[in-house]
């Protein structure tokens, strides 16, 4: 998967700052506690603990809201459809959204045997896609965004 790697909780990240502390003491070099936060604030890339903090508190945003109109592919059938609802699920990243297509979409590629889906319930990631894929390799639902 592509994009940031999500950041540890902010519980996770104080543990990770207390063994870092530790380690540093028992390596001989002291520091307080806000300077092992400030310390693993920078091994994570930000400019200082305040920072990390705010980043990490803020909870992961939907890519789409329940009500909003979307296109996309759903088991390699393009789709447009409305959001019917969203769910934000644990760990965080993850969203449980349901779909109604304007059209049934056929979701079964033989020829003598057809499976119509209108209503459709799928985990996506913040960009819109799933992380089951189809033997092609492909997502089983991907949002244009």
């Amino acid at each position: 998967m592509n994009g940031p790697t999500p950041l540890p909780s902010i519980e996770a990240l104080k543990a990770q700052a207390k063994r870092l502390r530790a380690r540093l003491q028992a390596d001989g070099t002291p520091v307080g506690h806000s300077k092992s936060l400030e310390l693993l604030a920078h091994q994570h890339g930000y400019k200082d603990w305040n920072t990390l903090h705010a980043v990490g508190s803020r909870p992961p945003t939907s890519p789409v809201l329940p009500g909003a109109r979307v296109r996309g592919v759903y088991l390699g059938q393009p789709f447009c459809g409305r959001v019917i609802g969203v769910v934000a699920l644990t760990p965080p990243g993850r969203f449980r959204v349901t779909l109604h297509f304007d059209e049934p979409i056929d979701v079964v590629t033989f020829e003598s045997f057809s499976a119509f889906r209108q209503r459709v319930t799928c985990v996506v990631n913040g960009s819109g896609r799933t992380a089951e894929r189809t033997s092609n390799g492909r997502p089983h639902l991907q949002l244009n965004l």
